[in-house]
C-alpha cells in the first residue's frame, strides 16, 4: 500500500497545485492547458499513465483528448501531434440509458470519482478494452483513479483518468490513496473552472465575430458591392501587415505583430465600413449622376421625345400652309431632330461618371439646360432643373458634393459606433485602426485630419488596402474595375502626393503583395503585365 504523505510531501503537492493555478490563469492555449493538467495530475500521484477525455459536441460520448503512458512511451493527442485512434466512449446505450459499464462514463454520468485498487479484481465495470490493451502491449493495468471535471453549473467539462500509481521509493504499483483522490479532485475543480472560463472567452469572441458578420450581412443585403469590399479589405490589410512585420530593415524593421495583434487588426478590418449601414442605398450604390431611386436620365429622355415630336408637329403644321416649301421644312426638321438626338446622346454620356469632366462639356450641359420647354402641366420651364444640372456637371464620379459628404460621414459614424463599445484591453485599438483608413499622410484626409506620425502602422495598412481594393473592384455599379497596372500607377502617385504611406507602398510592391491578392481575388482579365520599374514612387 502507498504510505501516508508526510508534511514535506504535502507541501510539495501544494506547490504543484499553486504553480498549476498560476498556469491555469495565464495559459491561452486550451490544448496546452489540458496537457499541463494531466501532467501535473500524474506527477502529484506518481501515476504511470493518464488519459483526459472531453465530451463530444452533442454531449453523447467522451472523446479521448490526450493519452500518456510513461512505461510504454506513449504520448497521443494534445501537443504531441500523434492522433488518438480510439473510438469515443458512449455516455448512453442504444436505449438512451446511462452507460454504467465504462468507468469513465460512470464518473461522468454521476459526477462521482471512482478509485479502483485492482481492475483485474473488480467486477463492477467492463474492462475488456483495457485487458485487450494490456495483451497487445504486454502491459499490466492495475490501479485506476477516475475523476470528473465539472463547471459551476455541474456541466461536464472533461474526465481525468490516472493509471497505475507507483510508490516513489520502490516503484511498485500501488492503489491511489484517499489523499491522492482529494488532491486530484481539487486539481480537477480548478481545471474545470479554468477551462470553463476559456470556453466562455472563446464563446464571447465567437459571438463578437458573429455580431460583426451580422452587421456585414446587413450591409451586404443593403449593398452587395459594399459587402464584398468589407470582406476583401481585411484580407488585404492582413497581407500588407504581415509583409511589413516580416521586414528586417528600413523604416518598418521594428514593426511586429503578436497573435492577439492579428486578431485585433482582422476585427478592425471587418468593421472598417460598419458606418455604411446608416448610409442611404441610393447614395452608396449611385451608378450614374442622375440616379436616385431610379435613373432620372430616362425622364430627360422623355423630354427629348417631347421636343422631337413638337418639332415634327410644328413642321407638319407649317407644311399645311399655302405655298409652303415642303422640302426645306423637311430638311430643317431633320436637322433639328438630329441635333436633339445628338444632345440626348451627349447627356447620356455625361450621366456616366468619369475621371474628369471638361469645363467645355460642363458648359454645354448648362446651355442645354437653359433650353425652354413646356411640361405636362403646360407651364414653360428650363429643360433641366437646378438639381439635374448640378448632377450632370459633376466633374469626378457620380456624386454631388452633398452626396459625397453623406458618403464621407460613414467613417465618422463608424468611429462613433466603435468608440461606444466597451472594448477589452486586447481589442482597444479597433476604433483607431478601423477609423483611420480615409486619413492621409499629409493630414488632408478625413474625418480627423491625422498625419502619418499620428497614425498606427495598422491604420496605414488599411488605408492602402481600402484604396487598392476600391480601384480593382469589378462589381461597382458606377465604374469598371481597373487593371492591375492602372491601379498600381494611381496608387504610386498617391504615395508621392502624401495620400498613402510610401514605406508601406514600397513593401506592397517589393513583396509582391499586390500580385498575391490579384491572383486570388481579381478577374484574370484585369491582371495585365506590370513593369515595376515604371510604377511611380517605387525604386526596384
Amino acid at each position: 500500500m502507498q504510505q501516508e504523505l508526510n508534511p514535506s510531501q504535502i507541501a510539495t503537492r501544494l506547490d504543484h497545485l499553486t504553480e498549476l493555478s498560476v498556469a491555469l490563469g495565464t495559459s491561452r492555449d486550451t490544448t496546452t492547458l489540458l496537457e499541463r493538467i494531466l501532467m501535473v495530475a500524474r506527477a502529484l500521484t506518481h501515476a504511470d499513465g493518464g488519459t483526459l477525455y472531453q465530451p463530444s459536441a452533442d454531449k453523447k460520448s467522451l472523446c479521448f483528448h490526450i493519452s500518456i503512458n510513461e512505461t510504454l512511451k506513449i504520448h497521443q493527442g494534445g501537443t504531441s501531434g500523434n492522433p488518438i485512434n480510439i473510438p469515443p466512449v458512449p455516455l448512453f446505450d442504444e436505449n438512451g440509458h446511462k452507460n454504467l459499464q465504462s468507468v469513465a462514463a460512470y464518473a461522468a454520468n454521476f459526477n462521482q470519482s471512482v478509485n479502483i485498487e485492482d481492475v483485474y479484481q473488480a467486477d463492477v465495470f467492463n474492462f475488456n478494452g483495457m485487458r485487450q490493451f494490456d495483451q497487445n502491449f504486454g502491459y499490466h493495468s492495475q490501479s485506476f483513479l477516475t475523476v470528473p471535471m465539472t463547471d459551476h453549473e455541474e456541466n461536464l467539462v472533461g474526465v481525468l483518468q490516472l493509471i497505475n500509481a507507483k510508490d516513489p521509493e520502490t516503484n511498485e504499483i500501488v492503489p491511489f490513496s484517499a489523499v491522492d483522490q482529494r488532491f486530484i479532485e481539487a486539481l480537477a475543480a480548478q481545471a474545470a473552472v479554468a477551462i470553463t472560463n476559456k470556453n466562455l472567452i472563446a464563446q464571447l469572441e465567437e459571438l463578437l465575430l458573429a455580431l460583426v458578420n451580422l452587421i456585414n450581412i446587413g450591409i451586404d443585403e443593403k449593398s452587395p458591392y459594399t459587402g464584398r469590399h468589407c470582406q476583401f479589405v481585411p484580407e488585404l490589410t492582413m497581407m500588407i501587415a504581415e509583409a511589413a512585420s516580416a521586414v528586417e530593415e528600413g523604416p518598418l524593421k521594428d514593426f511586429r505583430m503578436t497573435e492577439a495583434d492579428r486578431k485585433e487588426l482582422w476585427l478592425a478590418g471587418l468593421l472598417h465600413d460598419c458606418g455604411k449601414i446608416t448610409t442611404p442605398v441610393h447614395v452608396v450604390d449611385k451608378a450614374t449622376k442622375l440616379e436616385t431611386i431610379y435613373d432620372r436620365i430616362h425622364t430627360v429622355d422623355t423630354r427629348f421625345e417631347v421636343l422631337i415630336r413638337e418639332a415634327e408637329v410644328r413642321a407638319l403644321k407649317a407644311m399645311l400652309a399655302p405655298g409652303a416649301d415642303r422640302a426645306a421644312l423637311e430638311r430643317a426638321l431633320a436637322e433639328e431632330q438630329a441635333a436633339l438626338r445628338e444632345e440626348r446622346e451627349f447627356l447620356r454620356k455625361c450621366n456616366v461618371g468619369g475621371e474628369g469632366m471638361s469645363p467645355a462639356d460642363q458648359e454645354r450641359v448648362r446651355a442645354i439646360g437653359r433650353r425652354r420647354w413646356s411640361g405636362f402641366d403646360g407651364v414653360e420651364q428650363d429643360f433641366l432643373s437646378e438639381d439635374e444640372l448640378n448632377n450632370l456637371t459633376i466633374k469626378y464620379g457620380t456624386l454631388t458634393d452633398a452626396e459625397r459628404k453623406i458618403i464621407n460621414n460613414h467613417i465618422s459614424v463608424t468611429i462613433r459606433m466603435l468608440e461606444s463599445l466597451p472594448w477589452p484591453k486586447h481589442m482597444k485599438n479597433v476604433p483607431e485602426y478601423a477609423g483611420g483608413h480615409h486619413e492621409r499622410m499629409d493630414g488632408k484626409g478625413y474625418p480627423r485630419g491625422l498625419t502619418k506620425e499620428q497614425m498606427s502602422v495598422q491604420a496605414r495598412c488599411m488605408a492602402v488596402a481600402d484604396i487598392f481594393e476600391a480601384l480593382t473592384a469589378r462589381d461597382r455599379p458606377y465604374k469598371k474595375g481597373k487593371t492591375l497596372s492602372e491601379s498600381l500607377k494611381i496608387l504610386g502617385n498617391f504615395s508621392l502626393n502624401g495620400h498613402i504611406d510610401p514605406d508601406l507602398f514600397d513593401i506592397f510592391i517589393r513583396k509582391k503583395v499586390y500580385l498575391q491578392f490579384a491572383e486570388k481575388n481579381m478577374d484574370p482579365r484585369q491582371i495585365d503585365a506590370v513593369d515595376e520599374s515604371q510604377i511611380p514612387g517605387y525604386q526596384p
